[in-house]
């Protein structure tokens, strides 16, 4: 297997359809996302799952509304995902069900309680079996459309390199510097646990995406290697492949998915071959996987898949710009898949 150590080069995209320029969130109707539940509430228990629509808040905003008006702790309230400010985003929380007789009492005119009802256990992170989206993109030129449709169809067949958006590095796309810092033990001073939390979250997706920009460099986005670890896509169960010939067939019908590293003690190991591109990029960032262990409890490691497929892609003029329709598996960006569009003339491939 080839690798590339250019840390500084920009993510290569998947596609090679022409792209074009454009503006995203222009205002928060341009950008609506929804969730799509794991399960439904079952309609009795303790805790009360609200269908919640808001416009121009963070989840975490959200949240603070909520302990405020029902005088909780945001302990008690359970979410399954974050959803982004410049948008209209419907999710669902849970909480007590004591707390909130009356879930009217939250609404605001920036947020709706759409549905209520009860369940027996919390929502926890995760619980989401994906997320829709409804997006426009504004400033695009005459022929977009077209353009828009080409990379449609092929993404259909190649898929959506899995990065992680450009949102999870921070406004200065600086939010990993501190964790870098701590894993390499050159820093010393304590941080709050939020913050420590989602410093080493942040390095560990940088090394994941430095990880997907050496496989498309390569080449070798669809090719199983012998030692790839792969997730069996109707259970999410990961096993190391010992017949690439065997396990290629699986692959390309979408049985499996070929992942990459979200490095940390307890995350499955490759062997061979990709075995040794895993470690080439932790040497790259000068990490070793033992830098990990001391952090175990935040960082303790899992797969991720190299690849996503949009459902329901479709892209349609609107006055004034085009809109995407389409549906995410959990954990995807929908920034990522855009950025297959809003590709300038001259791309890294």
């Amino acid at each position: 297997m080839n690798t590339s150590d250019d840390l500084n080069a920009p993510l290569p995209y998947l596609t090679r359809s022409p792209g074009f320029n454009g503006s995203l969130k222009d205002v928060p109707e341009d950008f609506v996302v929804e969730e799509l539940p794991l399960y439904e509430a079952c309609g009795e228990g303790e805790h009360l799952y609200l269908f919640i629509e808001k416009r121009g808040l963070t989840t975490p905003e959200l949240v603070k509304h909520l302990t405020r008006v029902l005088n909780i702790a945001s302990g008690d309230i359970g979410f399954a995902g974050r959803k982004d400010k410049l948008a209209i985003t419907r999710q669902y929380v849970s909480l007590p069900a004591r707390y909130c007789p009356d879930p009217a009492v939250l609404n605001t005119d920036r947020i709706t309680v759409l549905s209520a009802k009860q369940h027996k256990n919390k929502l926890r992170t995760g619980h989401l079996r994906g997320n829709r989206f409804q997006i426009v993109l504004r400033d695009v030129p005459p022929d977009s459309l077209d353009l828009a449709l080409a990379t449609a169809q092929e993404l259909a067949q190649t898929g959506v390199p899995n990065y992680f958006g450009e949102q999870r590095f921070g406004t200065t796309n600086q939010s990993d510097d501190d964790g870098f810092k701590l894993l390499r033990g050159e820093l010393a001073r304590r941080l709050k646990p939020d913050a420590l939390r989602f410093t080493l979250s942040a390095v560990q997706s940088r090394l994941f995406n430095e990880w997907v920009r050496r496989r498309i460099v390569a080449g070798q986005v669809q090719q199983v290697f012998c030692g790839d670890v792969l997730q069996v896509a109707a259970s999410g169960g990961c096993f190391v492949a010992e017949d690439a010939t065997v396990e290629q067939h699986r692959c390309d019908q979408r049985e499996t998915w070929i992942t990459g590293p979200m490095y940390g003690p307890k995350m499955l190991q490759p062997q061979g071959d990709p075995a040794s591109v895993e470690v080439a990029v932790l040497t790259a960032f000068d990490l070793t996987p033992a830098a990990f262990e001391r952090f175990s409890k935040l960082t303790s490691g899992t797969r991720r898949p190299l690849l996503f497929w949009p459902e329901e892609l479709n892209v349609t003029s609107v006055e004034g710009g085009l809109q995407f329709q389409f549906a995410l598996p959990p954990g995807t960006y929908a920034t990522t898949l855009l950025r297959e569009f809003l590709k300038p003339a001259t791309s890294p491939q």
